[in-house]
């Protein structure tokens, strides 16, 4: 019984420190995303890999998996791909689509981990089974979807919804898989073009 109780003592304590981890990743984010937003343009995100010449898909591919953390946009990133290896545009592709999905599956687990659906199923029973069954439903599939396709709608906080409400996951990534696709070519295989009509 000690041992129980001292394990779940330091598993408790183990959440607590990755809730307030996660809080200051997520606050500072936000607020350096508020204060400064001409450093996350695709442009300053392309300038800032070209530093690591060596490990450049590797740090990408880091920044694809670790930014839902923030709840910062993947847009900038996924653009600045576009901008560093414009001859490998199927690549940059593989790689954000990788990235996002790993990202997406983290937030997922991780929000179950610090107890969020526990919290939500023990105080707000109904309305977690509720947004659990609409997500499951055929239509939940394709709001995810869409969810995960319009840039102006953060994918991450469906991830952390759906993850709190423990949505079927081979349901859920499946629906993120599908958004992102069809955005991340979108922006890698049109979006020169768009920026440059804006422009």
């Amino acid at each position: 019984m000690k041992k129980k109780s001292a394990l779940a003592k330091s598993s408790s304590a183990l959440r607590v420190i990755c809730l307030g981890v996660w809080l200051t990743v997520l606050v500072a984010g936000v607020i350096s995303y508020v204060l400064y937003p001409h450093l996350f343009t695709a442009e300053n995100i392309a300038a800032f890999l070209l530093r690591f010449r060596g490990e450049i898909w590797l740090i990408y591919f880091a920044m694809s998996a670790f930014r839902g953390f923030t709840l910062l946009p993947s847009t900038p990133l996924v653009i600045a791909g576009t901008l560093l290896f414009p001859q490998q545009p199927l690549l940059v592709l593989i790689v954000s689509i990788i990235g996002i999905l790993l990202s997406s599956s983290m937030i997922y687990f991780f929000s179950e981990y610090l107890g969020f659906s526990d919290y939500f199923e023990n105080y707000k029973p109904e309305l977690t089974y509720k947004i659990k069954a609409g997500l499951e439903h055929p239509l939940g599939f394709g709001l995810v979807a869409l969810c995960a396709f319009f840039p102006l709608v953060t994918t991450d906080l469906v991830c952390y919804l759906a993850g709190t409400t423990k949505m079927n996951y081979l349901q859920f990534i499946i629906a993120v898989f599908v958004g992102e696709l069809l955005l991340c070519s979108f922006y890698i295989y049109f979006g020169g073009a768009v920026m440059n009509l804006m422009h």
